[in-house]
């Protein structure tokens, strides 16, 4: 059997149902396959200002507040002390381009998934329950849809003139190899543990550095953090990050360690959790970070997750891929109706844009690790607007990047970017990650699932 489609969209998470929203705005009603079930738990909660806007020009901002999503005012990080800690207020900008405050949202994703993709359906998508299971490609290497398996165990071709690789961690074109190489990037020997918990203690105030529902970070040294997510009225997001190792020399099991370790990233936590109940098992993802190269291409184009994963800590990840899912739509009407058939890659300006975005992130990410106080001085005084800015998202180039925080970032990492050539994208040149950034990883390897990983290390 086959089926035809304007445009197949893989994966039904908040990257996919935002991008299916909006082709249907446009006309254009795309086949979502997604191959689990939902409700699913699914880490990522908490919103940048920009998701949020993001959110409100799709018209779902009162189905945010009718869920009572707690609101998030901003972002506060801890020293290792405990006791010394800079906030981020989340703000958005006027269109002459001032600040002025915001707020956004922090969302249970097992619902927050859920209720995107039935407002997608709702609105037209045609939704169908199966997993991808290989690429179908014309005899010049284009993309032309995918074979799917449904649940039952049965296979069909679904035809697509452009296909959206919006499967997050699976990177499923990456692992097909439909798309460049798939490397490891600068984290890959981090592991996160997370769960959810009541019983935390929360802040006091209902706006401002206190409020009650912001995102906390709490750093002990380098590469050693967690994070404090509230997702409802009782339950917070809990998360450990730590090296690899450091886990492995343990000899705990994920619980065990998780419980042990959590309260010793620092004081200021530890007054948080003593008294905690935790209400979901302990995850862990290892080896999370990496980066796929040529990411588009002729019928295809891979939006957040499924090419790029930096770090968890500032909470980039989902307004990366809701904000990419966003700037994706018109290059893909654009190539609908006939532009850039004739190209190698008719998605190349949409790439370039995307990835000048993600290492606006990466730079300031790494400056963060490398030299932590002089991050914190730009974050209190130097580039105190632009940092604003880019915790809030907005870290592209329609957006005044790079900024003169971004060029000093890079200029403290003694880096550069050169963006001339297709094959150096996001390379940072310069810095202790050039010639070899890393090793590649295998394309057809996909991240092990959770359990597998815990097998194999847990003797």
């Amino acid at each position: 059997m086959k089926m035809k489609t304007d445009v197949l969209i893989i994966g039904g998470g908040p990257g996919g149902a935002t991008a299916a929203m909006l082709l249907i705005r446009e006309g254009i009603k795309p086949i979502v396959l997604e191959q689990e079930t939902f409700p699913r738990f699914h880490i990522g909660e908490s919103m940048t200002g920009e998701a949020a806007q993001l959110l409100r020009r799709l018209g779902l901002e009162e189905k945010m507040l009718s869920a009572n999503y707690p609101v998030k005012h901003g972002v506060k990080v801890y020293g290792a002390d405990g006791v010394n800690a800079w906030f981020i207020p989340v703000c958005a900008r006027t269109p002459d381009w001032k600040l002025t405050p915001g707020t956004t949202w922090q969302v249970r994703r097992s619902h927050f998934d859920g209720m995107m993709l039935d407002e997608a359906a709702k609105r037209g998508a045609n939704v169908i329950r199966g997993k991808a299971v290989k690429p179908l490609l014309g005899e010049d290497g284009s993309m032309r849809g995918v074979t799917m398996r449904r649940p039952d165990g049965s296979h069909e071709d679904i035809e697509a003139e452009v296909t959206l690789d919006c499967s997050g961690l699976a990177t499923f074109l990456a692992n097909q190899r439909v798309t460049g190489p798939k490397y490891v990037g600068n984290y890959d020997k981090q592991i996160a543990f997370f769960s959810h918990a009541t019983g935390a203690v929360r802040g006091s105030a209902s706006s401002g550095e206190d409020a009650k529902d912001n995102t906390l970070i709490f750093y002990l040294k380098k590469f050693h953090w967690a994070w404090f997510i509230p997702i409802d009225d009782e339950v917070v997001s809990l998360g450990l990050v730590v090296p690899t190792a450091t886990f492995q020399e343990s000899r705990q099991t994920p619980e065990e360690f998780f419980r042990s370790t959590l309260p010793g990233i620092n004081p200021a936590l530890a007054r948080k959790v003593s008294d905690i109940q935790l209400v979901e098992k302990v995850h862990v993802i290892p080896n999370y970070s990496y980066q796929v190269r040529r990411f588009c291409g002729k019928g295809f184009i891979c939006i957040g997750d499924a090419h790029r994963f930096i770090d968890p800590i500032f909470s980039f990840g989902i307004s990366a891929t809701l904000r990419e899912a966003e700037f994706a739509v018109p290059h893909v009407l654009a190539y609908l109706g006939g532009k850039g058939r004739d190209l190698a890659n008719p998605f190349a300006e949409h790439m370039l844009f995307c990835e000048k975005g993600t290492d606006n992130l990466e730079d300031m990410v790494d400056l963060f690790w490398e030299q932590p106080f002089a991050f914190a001085t730009f974050v209190h005084h130097r580039y105190r607007e632009q940092m604003i800015d880019a915790f809030a998202g907005r870290v592209y180039p329609s957006e005044q990047q790079p900024s003169p925080a971004i060029l000093a970032f890079r200029k403290m990492l003694k880096r550069t970017r050169d963006y001339e050539h297709e094959d150096d994208y996001s390379i940072p040149i310069g810095s202790r990650f050039h010639p070899e950034r890393a090793a590649i990883w295998e394309p057809n390897s996909p991240l092990p699932a959770t359990e597998e990983w815990m097998f194999a290390h847990s003797s």
